[in-house]
């Protein structure tokens, strides 16, 4: 009974210690039966290339944000519930080793762990949590996905005109394919619903078609002709990205293992969360 009682105190100093590093800005973090699992330096993929994100999984959500003034605090929170999180292991890339995607209905991305074990820790982890959470609260996984950006870097032409980027004629995404396109080749306003149930979309010429098809076939007013296989086509997401911070070093992760009740061996406390930090 002791030691429950010292793991809950424990868990909730933890909790409000990654709450209180993302300061005012950041969504409350504590509630009772949540559970912070581990926490570690990720390589996440961005529109800019590689940038270090700090990961924090719980038992229900992951939580991530932009590293500032060394690590000790975190800005841009984002957070993503585990029933709509769906992993996929991926070979090592040209920028990123120890990799895989991360897909959810409003945005998919990748990330990399600083080695092979750190990322069989990372996906073993969300998955065993996102498992248990789907068991115990009856929540039902999502299974409808963002797709992931094709990079600035990987065309220096429209994928869909072909004409050439400059500093006038600039790159967009479509929010469908993921593809890099012109503003002439994606001025259609679409609502993705699993994207935002509510603001029309950046969609490309092509996608915006095939998705005007699909919404006449619904309504009963098409042909019943298929539309483009392209269409449906899922592109390698990258995150729009604003002030990110320069590129740093791994850190080791942390982790509590699925029953909640020990530390496991490779254990990292950081001092600040030991001990909240106060201001």
């Amino acid at each position: 009974m002791s030691d429950q009682l010292t793991f809950t105190l424990e868990n909730r100093d933890r909790i409000q210690a990654v709450e209180s590093s993302f300061g005012p800005t950041g969504k409350p973090l504590f509630q009772p039966g949540r559970v912070l699992i581990g926490e570690g330096r990720l390589l996440k993929q961005s529109r800019r290339g590689p940038q270090p994100k700090a990961f924090f999984l719980f038992n229900d959500m992951l939580v991530y944000g932009s590293i500032i003034l060394h690590g000790r605090w975190h800005k841009n929170q984002k957070i993503i519930s585990l029933e709509d999180i769906e992993l996929e292991d991926m070979e090592d890339g040209l920028t990123m080793s120890n990799q895989w995607l991360i897909r959810t209905p409003k945005k998919s991305f990748y990330v990399a762990a600083a080695s092979p074990a750190e990322k069989r820790a990372w996906m073993e982890h969300i998955e065993e949590c996102r498992s248990q959470l789907l068991q115990s609260a009856s929540r039902r996984r999502s299974s409808t996905f963002a797709v992931t950006w094709i990079p600035d870097s990987a065309s220096a032409i429209c994928m869909r005109c072909s004409g050439k980027f400059s500093f006038t004629h600039r790159r967009h995404h479509c929010r469908h394919c993921g593809f890099v396109v012109c503003n002439s080749c994606s001025k259609e306003r679409v609502v993705l619903e699993h994207i935002d149930c509510t603001k029309p979309l950046r969609v490309c010429k092509l996608c915006y078609t095939g998705l005007m098809k699909k919404e006449n076939r619904r309504r009963g007013g098409s042909d019943g002709k298929s539309g483009s296989d392209e269409e449906d086509a899922a592109a390698p997401e990258l995150e729009l990205s604003s002030n990110e911070e320069p590129m740093e070093s791994h850190a080791p992760s942390r982790w509590v293992t699925p029953e909640m009740d020990s530390w496991s061996p490779y254990v990292y406390l950081k001092p600040e969360h030991r001990k909240p930090l106060t201001t």
